[in-house]
């Protein structure tokens, strides 16, 4: 198992998008992360589904749509339809969980939960067989280039370990703090997708940096 690597747009310029996801997709990463937010779970807003669908012909690269909402469920389908291959929503969203999770599902995307650092994983274990991944945050969520929380290299353990007790092929995707020192800690851990922002989007080469997450894990 390769850690995969999803670019965080979030620390991109967001005034040149397209040039930065041609960039992203030179540089080899594996998938791009999408940030939306609505001012309410987070205090911040970034944008909705009619960006995501301007953006998807500027790359080939399977589109990881993170909702940081608690409304998800009206949601899902825009971002189904701008072109999302994977949508995340969060454990703590105010709706029916396992309904989104199926909604998701049925429009042949991929699901995701997400759950927060503040929040019980053991709480998302009903959840995971409707799951294609578990995205555990190691920031808190709503801004980029916080400090990994070393917290969450447990909650990645715990995670694993009950999906593999469940028997299912399930991806776990970390985001916040990740870098060349913590990549390999959550690899390591157990999980196979980090998302990556700062580290990218501020190296001098991007190239040589996503190369060496990669070297490193």
């Amino acid at each position: 198992m390769d850690l995969l690597i999803s670019a965080s747009v979030l620390n991109a310029d967001l005034a040149d998008l397209k040039n930065e996801l041609l960039r992203t997709q030179e540089a080899g990463v594996d998938m791009i992360h999408l940030d939306v937010m609505d001012g309410s779970f987070t205090k911040s807003i970034t944008f909705g589904d009619y960006v995501v669908g301007k953006l998807r012909p500027s790359s080939s690269l399977p589109f990881d749509t993170h909702l940081m909402v608690f409304n998800p469920t009206h949601l899902i389908p825009l971002f189904a339809k701008a072109g999302s291959d994977i949508i995340t929503i969060h454990a703590e969203s105010r709706c029916d969980i396992k309904e989104c999770l199926k909604m998701i599902n049925h429009l042949n995307v991929k699901a995701g939960l997400s759950v927060s650092p503040e929040t019980d994983v053991e709480k998302i274990f009903p959840y995971l067989p409707l799951c294609d991944m578990v995205l555990i945050m190691s920031v808190q969520p709503g801004a980029g280039g916080q400090r990994f929380m070393p917290d969450a290299l447990k909650r990645i353990k715990t995670v694993r370990k009950e999906a593999d007790r469940l028997g299912l092929d399930l991806d776990i995707e970390v985001d916040g703090g990740i870098n060349v020192e913590t990549a390999p800690l959550i690899f390591e851990a157990g999980a196979n997708i980090a998302v990556v922002g700062s580290y990218l989007f501020t190296a001098d080469n991007m190239k040589e940096a996503v190369e060496s997450i990669r070297r490193g894990s």
